[in-house]
């Protein structure tokens, strides 16, 4: 049997587009091109090393794999609101089948780069569900002038977001993202660019269909929860809202309005589509 050498601790962003299985050939064949020229205008205005990522390329996105000393703090305060912005100009008079809006994931952990058919790790397959989570799903469902959504694991959002605030802690949502069907169960935060939303009410869970999991041969029998910590308070001095409606720019910014009273007609939180 093979020897398995070290691993080595890497920034791992994990990278999906949206609705890419609905278009027809030549719109997906156009959005890898554009999606590609984004991913790459947006890491040259931040000064990252692309050009020494590793990239695991999926058609509709991509695994990347950041080199040593990949600075955290940028990566997860910096990306997100650059690529939102070139996405918006890029979709500009774009018809709604051929815009291209974006779910980032971003985490960090021991990852082997010599691996015969990929790159094992268990912080790469957290990525991967993190991204793919239904949560994250209907965030960015909830705001149609986004084009990008973010999920940052919790030990990122405490190490990084909640200790710097680059972007406001407060406008970062607490999920637990569930993949039933994958046993996995991992307490994260989403962030939309110019929306947000201050509650610690955990949105109930949106349906999860089987067409929504991708298929990574990944098994076992039970959950496996991926908290790194007891589920913390916001930070900013958020407050908690039950039973109630709240409506205007001061709820969830551009006009949105958000009810967490349970009732299904209400239904409009991150965690459930409207």
């Amino acid at each position: 049997m093979a020897y398995v050498t070290d691993p080595d601790r890497r920034v791992l962003v994990a990278v999906d587009m949206e609705s890419y299985s609905g278009r027809d050939n030549v719109l997906q064949h156009r959005a890898q091109l554009a999606f590609r020229e984004v991913m790459a205008t947006a890491c040259d205005e931040l000064g990252f090393d692309r050009a020494n990522w590793l990239i695991q390329q999926g058609g509709d996105g991509e695994l990347a794999i950041l080199p040593p000393g990949a600075s955290e703090r940028a990566v997860v305060t910096r990306l997100t609101p650059v690529l939102d912005r070139l996405l918006r100009e890029h979709n500009r008079g774009l018809r709604h089948e051929a815009r291209i809006r974006l779910r980032v994931g971003v985490h960090e952990g021991p990852v082997h780069l010599d691996g015969a058919n990929g790159y094992p790790g268990d912080a790469v397959v957290t990525v991967c569900r993190l991204v793919d989570s239904p949560q994250l799903k209907a965030a960015l469902r909830q705001f149609p002038g986004a084009a990008v959504a973010l999920i940052v694991s919790d030990r990122l959002y405490h190490d990084i977001v909640r200790q710097y605030q680059d972007l406001r802690p407060e406008h970062f949502q607490q999920v637990t993202a569930r993949l039933p069907e994958k046993h996995f169960e991992a307490t994260a935060w989403i962030y939309v660019p110019g929306e947000s939303i201050s509650t610690t009410n955990e949105p109930p869970d949106p349906p999860v269909s089987a067409s929504d999991q991708p298929d990574d041969g990944s098994g076992g029998e039970s959950v496996e929860r991926r908290d790194d910590r007891s589920r913390p308070q916001p930070a900013g001095g958020g407050q908690v809202f039950q039973d109630i409606r709240s409506q205007g720019i001061g709820a969830i910014g551009n006009g949105n309005s958000i009810s967490v009273s349970g009732r299904p007609e209400d239904l409009g939180s991150w965690g459930s589509p409207r």
